[in-house]
């Protein structure tokens, strides 16, 4: 035996005598860590139970999405409202509401036939923004939603929204309202509903920007 090693075994002894145990080594098989749904239901289940980061101690619930998984239209939002945790419902408050006339009056479509979610499936604690590994965290189950659903076309609300499933930096009145490539879909970043709520003025700016989607639905 080396003199390192006897230095390492004699201070191991040490800590066991402090009251720690050992056990033999064991195989984590990461194939049974990190498994890939196979349909929607199973991506649905990993959300439900996701630990990956800390929003996960202060949410209520993770929120999956709501509406029609065959839809045409997905509509992405950036975080799950402090309204919606506690409701566990979607289009909920005075933004919840603008977003259904958004369907209803410019999308000729029902709430029930879109499909709504957000990156980032937790109320963020304390409605702080969410930290880049909260984002990260959360991405690759809303790009598994996008593939499992195959909409037509994306429709991103706000800045944020759309620069955390993009990576796109790009000034965001630069692209806004101007349909681009995501991948194999097409992508659509329009004004948050919040951002409605505050700038009235904007809504006619946003429903011509809704009207460069009917080519493609």
């Amino acid at each position: 035996m080396s003199f390192q090693n006897l230095i390492l075994l004699q201070n191991l002894y040490r800590i066991k005598s402090l009251g720690f145990n050992y056990s033999d080594s064991f195989y984590i098989n990461e194939d049974d860590l990190i498994k890939t749904p196979i349909n929607i239901d199973e991506l649905k289940k990993n959300i439900l139970s996701c630990h990956l980061c800390d929003l996960s101690k202060s949410r209520t619930q993770s929120m999956v999405g709501f509406g029609n998984e065959n839809a045409d239209i997905m509509i992405i939002d950036y975080t799950v409202s402090k309204n919606e945790d506690i409701e566990n419902k979607f289009y909920t408050g005075k933004s919840g509401e603008i977003l259904k006339k958004i369907c209803k009056n410019v999308l000729k479509e029902s709430i029930e036939n879109i499909y709504f979610t957000h990156l980032v499936k937790c109320k963020p604690l304390n409605s702080n923004t969410p930290s880049p590994s909260e984002c990260n965290s959360c991405k690759p189950y809303l790009l598994a939603q996008i593939e499992f659903i195959k909409p037509k076309i994306i429709i991103t609300l706000g800045q944020e929204s759309y620069k955390n499933l993009t990576g796109d930096i790009t000034n965001f009145e630069d692209i806004r309202g101007h349909i681009s490539n995501f991948k194999n879909y097409k992508i659509l970043p329009i004004y948050h509903p919040n951002y409605l709520l505050r700038n009235p003025e904007s809504k006619k700016t946003t429903f011509n920007d809704l009207n460069t989607i009917k080519r493609y639905i």
